[in-house]
């Protein structure tokens, strides 16, 4: 491996996507509504949540930078780093192409039943997890 390969693996790896969209059915049956983020990214901005490998607490692999609700769902700006196995393990993944999913962990603040459908409309955003199987099948990210 020549030494530009070496310093591009240690670099952060910049990645962006959506780990929620408006009104689309997850796995567990839950639906997020427009604004479901918005008072609590007002409270911790997107730095007070916390970038996760496969919702391991013990797992963080980089910094969100920038989260915004959009009229289809959460777009998340961050970067992974190279500060542990797990990290550096994400990044080769991501980079490889086998590493794709995001996943949203919260605490509901509110929700409404809507038949067998759970709606979720404020929660409390803990972290977004890069994962290999998203609960919400459409919530993706890619390597800037």
């Amino acid at each position: 491996m020549s030494e530009t390969q070496k310093a591009e693996r240690r670099a952060p790896l910049r990645i962006s996507g959506y780990a929620s969209l408006w009104g689309r059915v997850d796995l567990n049956g839950d639906v997020t509504a427009r604004g479901v983020f918005a008072r609590s990214l007002a409270r911790t901005g997107a730095r007070g949540v916390r970038m996760l490998y496969q919702h391991e607490s013990r797992a963080v692999v980089g910094v969100w930078e920038r989260m915004v609700e959009d009229d289809r769902g959460l777009w998340v700006e961050g970067r992974i780093e190279a500060w542990s196995p797990e990290a550096r393990y994400a990044a080769a993944l991501t980079r490889a192409g086998a590493l794709d999913g995001l996943s949203i962990g919260f605490r509901t603040e509110r929700s409404r039943r809507d038949g067998k459908l759970r709606v979720l409309s404020q929660v409390e955003l803990w972290e977004v997890s890069l994962v290999t199987f998203p609960m919400l099948p459409w919530a993706r990210y890619a390597a800037a």
